[in-house]
């Protein structure tokens, strides 16, 4: 059977780890990752689409539709799927970014079959009932509601739509009570066919699997269904066209909270620009933990916060980087013209080479020890092809950070800390004018 589908070796460590790749004729991406010193393998399903390629009626329907697929097919059960996995002692779950959805479990090494038989019946075949939407509608505004209680995760939701506006890489995942209200069964039904097929899909396994198995398994979970055809070519990339960026200034959103939370921040890198490594050390430097100099400064020095740290997320076509931090209402605008003071001085005069150093030795500490965990190995294999359409070695990665160079943050730094900036804060406050000198 495998010599009708020719795989391709995409690293061979030496090591016994070997990251193969197949291609089925229907365009659905096989890639594993054999870790034959562990007992368990982590498995997941990986559909290029997301919240961005909705519509503005059906914002929502992404992240909608992964809740249903759970509910049912005509072979399975809601309680059929959940049971399966968890009486073999196996962990399943979901979730939904702006540009791809995953559906991944983990498992011992004996059960791989269960989970890829149980993914490929949801992803294929789900049911998405009237009644189902129905049901499922009323957790997914409870979520909206829970998500809305949650002050740290609501001024970077209002930061970052503000930021990237009215477009559908701005709109919430989630969507909004009225959108997730008026979405019809027909509306998430179309999004159901139109966007999950195999040209679409990549299926990403790591750890004790051998791969011409874990193909067969997933060629024969997927017969006499949609899935199941010849001739598609495979998926590209999502092409890099610039999207804008719209907001700037400022943002209040007032909210009966003990502590006030804000987020300072400007437009960031595109997924598929080359110096996403150097924000990536730049960021570290900034604000990646208790060394950092943001941390340092103002936490360590002046006790002003709990919490500060700074962030880089990658799109296509745009990108974000901020500074959150939660303190109290009467100390925000200190802490804010702190903020904007240690970006403009790395704008200015970049960072100290012993910041290189730990924010070069945090991301590669964090890379190399994440992996020893089979989900972080999955989810790496799968998001190379998925985002860039190529597996890049670890090897690789680390000496694209080691690359990065104190001349390459400072002109990255002046770059973005020279555009103008969005403030947004959550908190119990009544005047919004106390913030206008913090946004010039």
């Amino acid at each position: 059977m495998m010599d009708r589908f020719p795989t391709q070796t995409l690293e061979d460590t030496g090591r016994g780890g070997i990251v193969q790749q197949t291609i089925l004729p229907s365009g659905l991406k096989i890639i594993t990752e054999t870790v034959p010193t562990v007992r368990s393998a982590a498995v997941g399903y990986w559909v290029a689409t997301g919240s961005r390629d909705e519509e503005k009626p059906e914002a929502g329907a992404a992240h909608f539709l992964e809740h249903l697929l759970f509910k049912g097919t005509p072979t399975r059960t809601a309680m059929e799927i959940s049971s399966s996995l968890e009486a073999v002692g196996g962990d399943m779950n979901a979730f939904t970014t702006q540009e791809y959805t995953c559906f991944h479990a983990k498992v011992l090494d004996r059960d791989v079959k269960l989970v890829i038989d149980t993914l490929s019946d949801m992803l294929t075949s789900s049911n998405v009932t009237q009644e189902d939407v129905d049901q499922e509608r009323n957790v997914v505004l409870e979520e909206i509601s829970m998500h809305e209680d949650e002050p740290n995760e609501l001024v970077y939701d209002n930061w970052s739509q503000t930021l990237l506006g009215d477009q559908p890489i701005g709109r919430p995942i989630i969507g909004t009570r009225k959108s997730i209200t008026d979405m019809s069964r027909e509306q998430v039904y179309g999004f159901y066919k139109k966007y999950y097929s195999p040209e679409r899909t990549i299926i990403s396994i790591a750890g004790n699997v051998d791969h011409d198995q874990a193909v067969t398994m997933i060629i024969d979970s997927i017969k006499n269904t949609d899935w199941d055809k010849s001739g598609v070519k495979p998926l590209d990339p999502r092409t890099s066209e610039k999207l804008s960026t719209v907001g700037t200034g400022l943002k209040v959103v007032k909210k009966d909270t003990e502590q006030a939370h804000l987020v300072w921040g400007v437009p960031g890198l595109d997924r598929h620009d080359e110096k996403r490594y150097v924000i990536a050390v730049l960021s570290a430097a900034l604000g990646g933990g208790m060394s950092s100099r943001l941390f340092q400064e103002i936490r360590e020095k002046r006790g002003l916060v709990y919490t500060v740290y700074s962030f880089a997320h990658h799109y296509t076509g745009t990108g974000i980087f901020g500074v959150y931090a939660g303190t109290t209402k009467e100390k925000v605008n200190e802490v804010v013209e702190l903020i904007k003071k240690e970006l403009a001085d790395v704008a200015l005069n970049g960072i100290t080479e012993d910041e290189l150093k730990r924010g070069k030795g945090a991301l590669r500490g964090g890379l190399v020890l994440g992996l020893e965990e089979t989900n972080a190995r999955m989810t790496r294999i799968a998001k190379g092809e998925l985002l860039y359409g190529e597996y890049l070695s670890l090897d690789e990665t680390l000496n694209k950070i080691d690359e990065v160079t104190l001349e390459d943050i400072k002109a990255l730094a002046a770059q973005l800390f020279a555009q103008k900036g969005l403030l947004c804060v959550v908190g119990s406050f009544n005047d919004k004018d106390q913030f206008k000198d913090l946004v010039v």
